[in-house]
């Protein structure tokens, strides 16, 4: 839910909700988002933290590359032994920051258990497909995403 906020040469200021932020490349894979020529981002406003237990999880080659092979930020609230309340975020799998909110939405009521975990991944990456040099991306998206829930949602 964060807002990007950003200026334009002419002084006029906009405000592009994050999801609207990114574009697929379609026909034009060298633009990957809605900023106008010439326009800045200045600042982003963030809502508040939702309840829950927050982490972020980044899979990568070596400590050395900055870019994530596969990464998962999530927020996970556990309420009388039963997911409350899922966001979950991806990155590293397309070419754009991903979120699946009908997942989340399937998280919720569960209680946190590796099945439901792992209904979770499934549910992901049902119709995952790589591309030869990629296809690892998958089985560890699944372990990336397995590991991040159970931390989110341990005791303690």
């Amino acid at each position: 839910e964060a807002v990007i906020v950003t200026q334009k040469p002419d002084g006029d200021r906009r405000r592009i909700a994050i999801g609207e932020f990114y574009r697929l490349p379609g026909t034009t894979p060298e633009i990957e988002n809605v900023l106008e020529p010439g326009e800045l981002i200045t600042h982003v406003e963030l809502p508040p933290a939702p309840k829950g237990r927050q982490t972020y999880r980044k899979v990568r080659d070596r400590a050395s590359y900055a870019f994530a092979l596969v990464s998962v930020a999530g927020i996970v609230a556990v309420e009388d032994g039963k997911i409350a309340s899922a966001r979950l975020a991806f990155g590293g799998l397309g070419p754009m920051p991903w979120r699946d909110e009908a997942v989340e939405a399937a998280l919720v009521g569960q209680a946190p258990t590796d099945a439901a975990f792992h209904a979770a991944a499934d549910a992901l990456l049902a119709e995952a497909r790589g591309h030869g040099s990629n296809d690892f991306k998958i089985p560890l998206t699944r372990r990336t995403l397995i590991a991040t829930l159970r931390e989110l949602t341990q005791e303690g």
